[in-house]
């Protein structure tokens, strides 16, 4: 009986050793359904420092023909958003309004179609560690219709890159909060201190309402090199734990590249010590 206790032992201690060891290519909760409140949606975002380094917005390849059905991603969300029926492949005439600043229009051309939650802010919130077949679906999901908005483009001109810490829009503001935690939760992406304050204070005017996204699929490109000064990148994991195990840290804030995904309990610029 010992004999069979140790061995039903052995064997769930190899099974545990054996998830934290193995490296993750995708999120694990990728397809998970999420249910959360406003504000508790807002905490559970994983909080991480924003750096823009690398940043290319040809690094997101958008506007595809994922459906190969002659629209574009460009053209589906004009589609979609019309407030009459629309026909051709390429969209130039409908009517669409504004959830920005209300303005309207029957000309497409006047209207931008804003990624929630910009290129550049997705980068500087994880997207720099995706893979590209991963930032290709990010810029162009339309799977979720809040990742990808129909606006003015004078609206959108000025949001710019910018979170909502630095830039709301006119009309429609807590909708336009809903829709950006929204955004973030579905593609696991990072809030730094500033925006998670900003969505705190705007969230208590916001109600508490339920949001609720299907967490899309994040794959991490694979990388050769290790941390520290080599300038490749280690696996992401969850916990610092868990790339400990396996023998990777502590990060350095401003050398290693992975120094963002992880939490600096102390703040010495020192994370997974």
């Amino acid at each position: 009986m010992r004999r069979r206790r140790f061995a039903l032992l052995s064997i769930a201690i190899a099974v545990i050793l054996s998830s934290l060891l193995t490296p993750p290519t995708a999120t694990a909760a990728a397809g998970e359904v999420v249910k959360r409140r406003l504000v508790t949606a807002i905490e559970k975002l994983p909080g991480a420092a924003e750096t823009r380094s690398g940043y290319d917005r040809e690094k997101f390849r958008h506007w595809v023909d994922a459906d190969g059905d002659c629209r574009d991603t460009r053209d589906e969300v004009l589609a979609a958003e019309s407030l009459v029926s629309v026909s051709g492949c390429d969209i130039q005439t409908g009517k669409w309004r504004s959830s920005y600043d209300g303005a309207t229009t029957r000309d497409s051309t006047a209207f931008d179609i804003d990624h929630m939650v910009a290129l550049a802010e997705a980068w500087d919130s994880g997207a720099k560690r995706w893979n590209a077949d991963t930032r290709e679906r990010f810029a162009n999901d339309l799977r979720d219709p809040r990742t990808l908005v129909a606006v003015s483009a004078s609206a959108n001109r000025s949001k710019s890159d910018q979170d909502p810490a630095d830039w709301l829009p006119v009309l429609g503001k807590c909708r336009y909060l809903r829709q950006w935690v929204a955004v973030k939760t579905r593609w696991h992406l990072t809030v730094n201190p500033a925006e998670r304050r900003a969505l705190r204070s705007q969230a208590a005017d916001c109600g508490n309402g339920v949001i609720e996204v299907r967490r899309a699929t994040v794959r991490i490109a694979s990388s050769s090199g290790h941390h520290g000064n080599s300038g490749g990148l280690d696996p992401r994991y969850d916990y610092c734990y868990q790339a400990q195990a396996v023998g990777y840290g502590p990060y350095h804030q401003g050398q290693d590249p992975e120094y963002d995904w992880y939490t600096d309990g102390d703040s010495d610029g020192i994370a997974c010590e």
